[in-house]
């Protein structure tokens, strides 16, 4: 069993990034806490425990060190729409073909 001072301290941050997380986002709710084996097998958690009400804990390959809240919304959607404006505007720009490109003149050290 881990010391109970640990378990209490990530008990609470977990509840402060929950609650943070539906504060942020009140369109979806969420509903578990994403740990590395590592740190489920370090705190003494067993995969699908309910550590607070409602949230539950789960296993991934997050980093060490680290958690994830598990939501019910897609978080993603703005970066996947920063990828594609991405991608549109590098597919707009042309380079003249047998040119070399230029590189930018370096700083001269006095």
């Amino acid at each position: 069993m881990s010391n109970t001072g640990k378990i209490a301290k990530n008990l609470e941050r977990f509840a402060q990034a929950v609650a943070a997380h539906d504060r942020e986002n009140p369109t979806h709710t969420a509903w578990g806490i994403g740990l590395a084996h590592f740190d489920m097998e370090r705190l003494g958690f067993e995969e699908g425990e309910e550590i607070l009400p409602g949230i539950t804990v789960h296993g991934d390959s997050g980093v060490t060190g680290n958690f994830r809240v598990l939501c019910d919304g897609e978080h993603d959607e703005q970066l996947e729409a920063e990828e594609q404006e991405v991608v549109e505007a590098v597919a707009q720009q042309t380079a003249p073909e047998g040119q070399p490109l230029r590189e930018a003149p370096r700083p001269r050290e006095v």
